[in-house]
């Protein structure tokens, strides 16, 4: 009798070592988003200076607290790679440190913001997959800072379903108007114009 043996190829993780073994090229950052390793250039003078003052803000509310804000690092869900604008997570480092070294375990993070870049792909990447991606992993509280909805909005999405890859609430706060973190450690931070600027008329959707 014919013994046909299988072998079974875990793509996850043969993405994750792809993922580690990329020579990233400069400017660039790499992301595994649903099965993809994706790469995005770094954002806009706009982008930087958004996000530049989320984390200002987030240094000033969480100062002396257990947990403390960040950027530019990777926040690890099992074979998942995310690098979100701007982060919030456990203060010991240590605690949270992924065994390759190769970032945070999401386990660790209680909030992560994105800043919308120009484009529908950047649009769909944050509002869509993302939103998939940081529901799955159970990060509490997931914040879209977007120059392109309708003149400039902030949605705050809390509740996370890891199993249906969705969260359960939305807020959408227009510029001009405060947008209030609901909860968890970062509860009572607000995202309004002195952050996003004032409503950017004739922005319009994003092209």
């Amino acid at each position: 009798m014919l013994v046909v043996e299988e072998t079974v190829v875990n793509l996850d993780q043969q993405l994750w070592q792809a993922w580690k073994s990329m020579d990233v090229p400069e400017g660039f950052r790499a992301e595994i988003i649903e099965g993809t390793i994706t790469l995005s250039p770094t954002g806009s003078s706009r982008h930087f200076d958004v996000n530049n003052r989320v984390l200002e803000g987030l240094f000033v509310h969480l100062r002396g607290g257990d947990w403390r804000p960040g950027n530019d690092c990777n926040v690890i869900d099992g074979f998942k790679v995310l690098i979100p604008d701007v982060f919030v997570a456990r203060r010991d480092i240590e605690a949270i440190d992924h065994p390759d070294g190769k970032g945070l375990l999401a386990s660790g993070v209680t909030l992560v913001v994105e800043t919308v870049s120009p484009g529908a792909e950047n649009r769909r990447r944050d509002r869509v997959l993302k939103h998939r991606a940081y529901a799955a992993a159970g990060i509490p509280v997931y914040v879209i800072i977007d120059d392109y909805d309708d003149g400039g909005a902030v949605t705050i999405l809390t509740g996370p379903d890891p199993e249906r890859r969705a969260y359960a609430s939305a807020t959408r706060v227009p510029y001009g108007k405060e947008a209030v973190i609901p909860e968890g450690p970062v509860k009572g931070f607000v995202i309004g114009p002195e952050i996003t600027g004032e409503r950017r008329v004739g922005s319009g959707a994003a092209s």
